[in-house]
């Protein structure tokens, strides 16, 4: 049975989709079997695996609002082991619409149960925000990882951000854990760096992944060309991190069983 991670931060800009794209085509690469779901309405995480929104037939969106199913919307990337629920710009109305929906904080985790026995890890890119949609991704999932620039503003979003799983695992899901959190954009050699990564730890103990990510211009140029970056540039900087990120995620959870 698929474990479900959804890859969040309702802070922007602090490498969700970069670590959602990677982590996944590195999973592949390592022969598992994974399922990238994209449901930020930017659909960054669709055209980072080399798909063109516009020409996909249906996407997360339609699956939330009860058009699709999650078959419907299934595609075949081209990289090894990857399979993706593509996103478009419609899931920005989506909260609108289901707001008085029965059972709409449900409706992702519902779709997603008859694709788990297919997968190793299902993987969900959410929005940058804590709406419904987030919330229904958190109320699909087993954990969350959660990528963090080396910043305090990120520290403050790191509280509002527990607040809500601690809130989803009361009222919806009270299996959901943390899997890891991840620093990102990271440069050692900054007394604000030391500083704030000292904080996160202390915030989470033993959560915090040794790998950081660094800024890396291949990491960047990456998405432009549809590409994650171990398949864009295998020797960069950026792959080797995510390639490591990828060792370790695979090692604690076979720790753990999953």
């Amino acid at each position: 049975m698929g474990k479900i991670i959804s890859v969040a931060n309702q802070k922007g800009g602090v490498g969700k989709t970069t670590t959602a794209v990677n982590l996944a085509a590195c999973l592949g690469h390592l022969k598992n079997k994974v399922l990238l779901v994209d449901i930020d309405p930017q659909g960054n995480a669709t055209s980072g695996f080399g798909v063109e929104k516009r020409r996909v037939q249906a996407t997360s969106y339609d699956v939330l609002i009860g058009e699709k199913t999650m078959e419907e919307a299934l595609i075949h990337t081209s990289f090894t082991g990857v399979d993706l629920i593509p996103s478009s710009i419609s899931m920005a109305g989506a909260e609108i619409e289901l707001v008085d929906e029965e059972n709409r904080i449900e409706r992702l985790k519902a779709a997603l149960s008859p694709l788990k026995g297919n997968y190793d890890y299902i993987l969900i890119d959410c929005p940058p925000s804590l709406g419904l949609i987030t919330l229904n991704a958190f109320t699909a999932s087993d954990t969350v990882l959660i990528p963090t620039q080396c910043e305090y503003y990120s520290l403050e979003g790191l509280s509002q951000l527990m607040a809500t799983i601690r809130q989803v695992k009361r009222k919806y899901n009270p299996a959901i854990e943390i899997e890891g959190v991840l620093l990102t954009m990271y440069d050692g050699r900054l007394n604000l760096t030391n500083q704030v990564v000292t904080e996160i730890k202390r915030f989470f103990p033993d959560k915090v992944y040794r790998t950081t990510i660094p800024r890396n211009v291949r990491l960047s140029e990456a998405p432009s060309y549809g590409e994650p970056v171990i398949y864009y540039d295998r020797g960069s900087r950026g792959a080797h991190s995510y390639s490591e990120l990828t060792r370790e995620f695979l090692k604690i959870n076979r720790k753990a069983g999953k």
